[in-house]
């Protein structure tokens, strides 16, 4: 069974997801994918992933970057998966491109180059939304190309993680 509850952030309404022991998908309101990652019959109710999510989100969102993970399971192909474990490595208030991704995955798998439209195509499909950070993947020439929530939400992140609140 999976279970959910509404968050209220400054951003908007966003939806946790959980079944008795992860978060399976934190997704702002109908942003990209959102129907097909919630499509699954759920009940509203506040499970204890669910709980270490708010407590998660409350702290992102005073400005503050949060000291712990809540449990995670990541769902989807292991090319997403590899992809969303490298997002979890770029660190708070940095950015990164799908180049670099791109190169990171190229060299784990021994090969001479990756797609980094393959990179984009797996980070628009992140189901679990700021906890894995792919709001910090930008284009090479540093631009905010594509956010599943919409790049004016990609823009308030990023920002509040250089210690401008929302």
């Amino acid at each position: 069974m999976r279970y959910f509850e509404y968050y209220n952030s400054p951003l908007g309404p966003i939806t946790l997801v959980s079944d008795e022991t992860a978060l399976v998908a934190v997704m702002f309101y109908h942003q990209r994918y959102y129907e097909k990652v919630l499509g699954v019959e759920c009940e509203r109710k506040i499970t204890a992933p669910i709980e270490k999510g708010i407590q998660w989100l409350d702290l992102y969102f005073s400005g503050k970057e949060p000291d712990f993970l809540p449990p995670l399971r990541l769902e989807g192909t292991s090319f997403r998966r590899r992809v969303w474990e490298l997002l979890m490595k770029i660190p708070y208030g940095s950015v990164t491109t799908y180049g670099e991704l791109a190169r990171q995955m190229a060299e784990e798998k021994g090969i001479e180059r990756m797609s980094a439209q393959a990179i984009g195509g797996a980070v628009a499909h992140n189901p679990i939304a700021i906890m894995i950070p792919c709001h910090r993947v930008v284009g090479n020439n540093g631009a905010l190309t594509g956010y599943a929530a919409g790049v004016q939400k990609k823009t308030a992140l990023l920002n509040l993680e250089k210690g401008q609140l929302p």
